[in-house]
């Protein structure tokens, strides 16, 4: 049976990780790799296990690549700090490690908690995350938000849930949604999209609806209309950052007429 290395990358979650590290118990090893937290999940991470390891944030997908690198055995399961592996989903993947493993990856399938309840509904159910892969073939796919792995060879499904804690509060969402819409335009802008006008006005009410009515967030209750509201407003605000990052350029290419434009030949 190929033995699993579970990996978790870190910054100050000491209030959540202890029942982190406790649901991989079951690993056959557990990396920790934290990025100079200033609170005590350093010390957290070592009540678990010895192999913790330090170092400057260096962006998301090559934090979790770095772990990878760091492990002793080849099937990688990536898990995050605020996340928690079923007893089911655990067992699920020692059964599918036990004989050849039929595929190079596998999704589990994550259920979020929020707002007092765990949410199948809106755009965050199903939640299918790609956490257990094989290095050999396999990398993380370098995007600076919503990273995910590439996996060459064939993909498939386990059943058992990964229970997910996201925001402790409304207020921890709307911080941390600030930061995701930053990178998120970041990203898009270096995809080449635009600003549009559709962009600010069509796709957060599409988004409302999409989560409110096509995905039954009315079925969970005053929870379900909040985190529509707030899928909505978080599509019109990465929309807004796009167009505040085109702005700020266009404004410096103004005072500089020379900014953007490539350097001289250097001669050599």
């Amino acid at each position: 049976m190929p033995p699993v290395t579970v990996t978790v990358i870190t910054k100050n979650e000491a209030h959540c990780l202890a029942d982190t590290l406790r649901s991989v118990s079951w690993a056959d090893e557990l990396i920790v790799v934290d990025a100079e937290s200033t609170d005590d999940t350093v010390a957290v991470a070592r009540r678990f296990t010895d192999r913790v390891f330090v170092r400057p944030w260096n962006g998301y997908s090559e934090q979790k690549d770095h772990a990878a690198s760091l492990a002793g055995n080849d099937w990688i399961f990536s898990l995050d700090a605020d996340e928690e592996v079923t007893p089911a989903l655990a067992q699920q993947i020692r059964q599918t490690l036990a004989g050849e493993p039929d595929a190079r990856g596998y999704r589990v399938l994550r259920l979020n908690f929020h707002l007092g309840r765990w949410i199948r509904t809106t755009d965050w159910y199903p939640d299918y995350q790609l956490r257990l892969y094989d290095r050999r073939t396999s990398h993380w796919n370098g995007r600076v938000v919503h990273e995910s792995v590439t996996v060459q060879g064939p993909v498939k499904h386990l059943s058992g849930e990964l229970l997910h804690h996201p925001y402790r509060d409304l207020s921890e969402q709307l911080s941390k949604m600030d930061l995701y819409a930053t990178l998120s335009a970041e990203h898009m802008r270096r995809r080449g999209a635009r600003a549009t006008l559709t962009g600010l006005i069509a796709h957060p009410p599409l988004a409302f609806l999409r989560n409110y009515v096509l995905k039954r967030g009315f079925t969970d209750g005053k929870a379900g209309l909040i985190i529509s509201l707030v899928n909505s407003y978080y599509v019109m605000l990465k929309h807004a950052k796009l167009w505040e990052m085109e702005r700020s350029t266009s404004k410096k290419a103004d005072r500089d007429p020379s900014a953007g434009m490539p350097s001289p030949p250097s001669r050599g």
